[in-house]
């Protein structure tokens, strides 16, 4: 009987040996292929190591899905934003590696395949969307598609206090541009075939492109926002990132990204003018210095949209600024701080005389 069970205690032991070893075994391979896949994806030996201590404090089933996986790694980089706030903000290594992480996370997202897929021909061009005309001789001007059909195009007639109502359209030669959202540029050449009224608007109808060419894919990742936000207009020799102390002019921030953002103000504004838009953004003010690359004036509401091309942002703003694009900020009440209620908000033509044309 003793015999047998000792018999028994070194099988059963010899197997459990046998299955830790192979169990070290497996371990020590799946670290090797995630050192390989790191070092594939451009990280370094240092910033691997980071990594694995990372997958390894989230748990994760499968690290070498770190990088691939756009959950996988959002649990680690949360976890590290997380643990960089209650240790006071973290040092300069630890923020040069938070935005090298926020790149590689912008990476897996742009090379997602995407729903929307790129258009070949102006047939396919939605009714909405708005356009850039160039007219030959007349300037730039805003305008949409009204309709679209097999035959041509149906878009806004151009409104502009430079162009006179009793101005002739037809037959001029036009260069169209578009941006498309969750895809890229395009641009066109066409030319007015006729001045018509198309669902109660005064409209153009143009003929289609013969050609259609994709200009240009987006570089960032835009996050829609409705932020209160106070606006400076910059001077030539004023340093760009400092927080202002004093309140701007009002403004809405309708989307944000590491390389600009789209604002909403009373009034007009000048393509090429130099601007800070300035936030809170979890708890944190957040100034972002930029050029006004495209304006788009509603007329009605005297309100245009102003498209900042932003400034190279110093690195903790920037890496703050893709948390929130990200989701990686935890959720916290920026109530006691906001720069604007929302009354204000509603109320952007009464103070904004310092970034209309007229002013510059």
């Amino acid at each position: 009987m003793l015999v047998t069970i000792l018999v028994i205690v070194i099988v059963v032991s010899g197997l459990l040996v046998l299955f830790l070893s192979q169990s070290n075994k497996d371990k020590r391979k799946s670290w090797i292929q995630f050192f390989a896949k790191g070092k594939d994806a451009g990280f370094s030996f240092r910033e691997i190591e980071l990594l694995r201590r990372l997958a390894v404090k989230c748990s994760l089933e499968d690290p070498t899905a770190l990088f691939w996986s756009q959950n996988q790694l959002d649990r680690c980089i949360r976890d590290m934003v997380r643990s960089t706030r209650l240790s006071g903000g973290g040092d300069q290594a630890t923020h040069d590696f938070l935005s090298k992480l926020y790149d590689y996370r912008k990476k897996i997202e742009m090379e997602k395949p995407k729903i929307k897929k790129g258009i070949t021909d102006t047939r396919q061009i939605e009714e909405g969307q708005s356009l850039r005309v160039l007219a030959g001789g007349q300037g730039v001007y805003n305008s949409r598609v009204v309709k679209n059909t097999g035959q041509y195009l149906t878009i806004a007639r151009p409104n502009s206090d430079k162009i006179p109502t009793s101005f002739s359209w037809n037959g001029l030669k036009l260069s169209v541009y578009f941006w498309r959202e969750e895809d890229a540029g395009y641009v066109f050449d066409s030319e007015v075939q006729d001045e018509v009224f198309s669902k109660g608007t005064a409209s153009l109808k143009i003929s289609h492109g013969e050609s259609l060419f994709r200009t240009q894919k987006r570089k960032s990742i835009r996050i829609k926002t409705h932020k209160s936000a106070f606006l400076y207009i910059l001077s030539s020799d004023e340093p760009s990132d400092t927080i202002e102390l004093n309140p701007g002019l009002k403004c809405i921030v309708e989307d944000l990204s590491d390389t600009g953002c789209a604002i909403t103000i009373g009034g007009q504004a000048a393509v090429g003018l130099r601007l800070k838009v300035q936030f809170i953004l979890n708890n944190v003010p957040v100034a972002i210095s930029g050029t006004v690359r495209s304006v788009e004036f509603d007329k009605e509401q005297s309100r245009s949209l102003l498209h900042l091309e932003a400034d190279p942002m110093v690195i903790e703003t920037r890496n703050h600024v893709l948390g929130e694009v990200f989701g990686m900020l935890p959720e916290e009440d920026d109530l006691p701080f906001k720069v604007l209620d929302e009354e204000a908000a509603e109320n952007l033509g009464k103070d904004q005389s310092g970034v209309t044309e007229s002013a510059i």
